[in-house]
């Protein structure tokens, strides 16, 4: 059996085992029911943002129990839950309006991008704050502005400045929450059994 620090220095997602671990919970029962509670509670989740006070921006907690599965069931299911995630939100919620590839597409690639990045990894402050890096100047930011600007045609820059100063306002208040949300749900995940015993060891959030 490999140690805690074996498989945190090792399995990474430059090695093949550690995409066919990945590939490998697209089979496993139990991930793939967490993954619908996951998906079930992300979309209830998106229904009741909360604005912040004295702004017109609002923050969404879906992201956090969507990070929170991709911890467990990696990039391969955080693809799935993604979609589902995207298609079941629209079908629900639309209201007669157009549905718009792109933001499948979004959600498809936040799966890929929490999982890749959390997936059977150590989780440490400063890699969540690479998470939200990652996700809200990538993904966000670059891809975001694009969905934007050929849905409502403003023009690409626009866009990437209004999303530049959003995304770099909501950093460090998604940062808190998702240090939050792991600082609680370590330890009851080591004792859920979702989790390999090399992965489980860690019961509590480290700086580096």
């Amino acid at each position: 059996m490999q140690s805690s620090s074996a498989l945190f220095g090792t399995f990474s997602p430059l090695t093949p085992a550690y995409w066919a671990d990945a590939r490998a919970q697209l089979k496993n029962v139990r991930m793939l029911t967490l993954a619908g509670i996951i998906t079930a509670a992300s979309i209830v989740l998106e229904s009741f943002p909360i604005y912040l006070l004295g702004t017109s921006l609002k923050i969404y907690f879906s992201f956090l129990v969507i990070s929170l599965g991709c911890y467990v069931y990696g990039p391969a299911v955080g693809i799935l839950v993604g979609f589902a995630n995207d298609t079941l939100g629209f079908l629900i919620s639309s209201f007669g309006e157009p549905y718009f590839p792109g933001y499948l597409i979004t959600a498809m690639l936040s799966g890929l991008i929490y999982g890749t990045l959390l997936y059977r990894q150590r989780i440490t402050v400063l890699r969540l704050v690479m998470v939200r890096l990652v996700i809200n100047y990538g993904s966000n930011v670059l891809l975001g502005s694009v969905w934007k600007a050929m849905l409502y045609g403003k023009g690409y820059y626009y866009y990437f400045t209004t999303g530049l100063v959003k995304n770099t306002t909501m950093l460090p208040i998604e940062v808190l929450l998702m240090v939050l949300m792991f600082q609680l749900a370590l330890p009851a995940l080591a004792r859920s059994g979702l989790l390999p015993k090399e992965v489980a060891v860690q019961k509590r959030l480290a700086w580096f």
